[in-house]
């Protein structure tokens, strides 16, 4: 479901918004921005709330452990969010 909702945007970036999305797209392109943005908030604040969690994890004996672990899951092509939606 849709809800109209009435916003104030600085001119210049409507201009840019619709260069890139067409006038008639507007609404599409500033839902899929804010969506990207709400993921990114979200992930943020997980990241805060379960900061120190794994610490003395026997996994990661070495800071070289934690980082071979991150760059395997940033090799991975998925979204982390695709099984909350």
């Amino acid at each position: 479901m849709n809800v109209r909702t009435n916003l104030l945007l600085p001119k210049e970036l409507v201009e840019e918004v619709d260069h890139f999305a067409g006038e008639r797209g507007r609404s599409r392109y500033v839902a899929e921005a804010l969506r990207a943005q709400v993921r990114r908030d979200r992930l943020r604040e997980v990241v805060e709330q379960t900061a120190g969690a794994w610490a003395g994890n026997p996994l990661w004996k070495t800071s070289e452990d934690v980082v071979d672990w991150v760059r395997a899951l940033r090799a991975e092509d998925r979204d982390p969010w695709a099984d909350h939606r």
